[in-house]
């Protein structure tokens, strides 16, 4: 059992398919604002606290990860399942600080070691493919919704919603222990101290990293505030007679195959970036075609017939470029700043999701709840970030390397 597919794909899938459940918020936010009574605003927040702790909690850990990925793994599956149970638990007890804590703050950090630590381990296996080594890493988090969002809305009419916390508790329990007792590193790695001390200061002053930190920001705050809501605009779209487009067996097969989207598109633009002189290009290409679904879903009038079709595919492209962002990183980073310290860098990168965990989703509740606007206006919105990062690919990151060993 000393191959890549078991000591390395196997595990990142098992760890990143339970953490990536995370993504499935959508499906059952209303009923948890509905179970508690509060507001879906308030509740939103559990999701901008989670992705927060998971950014802050990579780059904060990153050295740990480096040190023992087995232990990293165990410490996440304890953080993860202890938050999805205190979250099940605060439902019943209809406590929103409950739910800020474990579901926010405790899952949000098994989430954070969880994410980072199978990244390395197959850039390692996979050493002369990289970015196709990162797209199945975190592959899971994609195919996590498209299995799981299903199977979360039975279990919330079949047992109740606060129990199916507990019931997948026990399920991801399983899978991520399963992982950690797989997951390794090449037998012909050693990790070696740095020679120079790290020093996260110096990083953050590198015009690359900074430029890398943008555009992945931007990418991340264009999807969550699309994906947070991809339900409910789907929901609202109605024809010319004010009937609804989609009934809800159709919103969850969307929701689903988005989902399936978000997971190739993490395998497919990061294997393209292992193709390209510069892997830098493969976010241009990520920016330009989101840039353009996004002012087609927005300027296609509600009414035309071809709306449901551009509404679905601008969701099905969003969520690919939005799951590619997240693969390809490692590897750009990789080739800017070498593999020894990996971890650490890409944690500190990952303070760009935290970042975007507080203002992704809040944008598009802020237009749509707190400026009572239509929710089109979010396509316009996300259509300037993506213009902005374009450009941001263009002028700041540099094909310039800067080894840290």
């Amino acid at each position: 059992m000393e191959n890549k597919w078991v000591r390395a794909a196997l595990p990142a899938l098992l760890i990143h398919g339970s953490i990536g459940t995370v993504y499935a918020w959508s499906v059952f936010k209303q009923a948890v604002a509905d179970y508690i009574g509060a507001s879906v605003p308030n509740v939103e927040w559990a999701f901008s606290i989670a992705i927060l702790f998971l950014g802050l909690s990579a780059a904060a850990l990153g050295h740990f990860v480096e040190q023992d990925i087995k232990k990293s793994a165990l410490l996440s599956t304890l953080f993860f399942v202890v938050g999805m149970i205190g979250t099940g638990i605060s439902i019943q007890q209809k406590s929103l600080i409950g739910i800020y804590i474990f579901y926010g703050v405790i899952m949000g950090i098994g989430l954070g070691i969880g994410y980072l630590t199978p990244v390395k381990n197959l850039m390692l296996w996979f050493k002369d493919n990289k970015g196709l080594g990162t797209g199945l890493a975190v592959a899971g988090f994609g195919l996590a919704k498209m299995i799981f969002s299903p199977i979360m809305m039975r279990l919330q009419t079949s047992v109740g919603l606060w129990q199916m916390f507990i019931v997948l508790a026990i399920v991801f329990a399983v899978m991520m222990l399963i992982g950690s007792v797989l997951i390794r590193k090449p037998l012909d790695w050693h990790e070696k101290p740095l020679k120079n001390k790290f020093n996260p200061v110096q990083l953050v002053k590198n015009t690359n990293f900074i430029g890398i930190w943008l555009m992945f920001y931007l990418n991340i705050t264009a999807g969550l505030a699309i994906i947070s809501q991809e339900k409910d605009i789907l929901a609202g779209l109605t024809n010319t007679n004010n009937v609804a487009v989609f009934s809800v067996g159709a919103i969850a097969t969307v929701v689903s195959i988005d989902a399936f989207f978000n997971a190739a598109g993490r395998i497919g633009f990061a294997t393209l970036s292992d193709r390209l002189l510069d892997r830098n290009t493969v976010y241009r290409v990520i920016f330009a075609i989101s840039l353009v679904m996004s002012l087609l879903a927005y300027f296609l009038p509600n009414t035309s017939g071809l709306m449901p079709i551009v509404l679905v595919a601008a969701f099905f492209l969003i969520n690919a470029g939005y799951g590619g962002g997240f693969s390809a990183l490692p590897p750009l980073l990789a080739d800017r700043f070498g593999m020894h310290a990996i971890s650490k860098i890409h944690g500190i990168a990952l303070t760009a999701w935290a970042a975007a965990g507080l203002s992704g989703n809040q944008l598009a509740s802020f237009i749509v709840h707190g400026l009572n606007m239509d929710y089109q206006i979010v396509f316009v919105a996300i259509a300037v970030l993506y213009a902005i990062a374009f450009l941001v690919s263009m002028v700041v990151v540099k094909p310039t390397q800067t080894l840290i060993n």
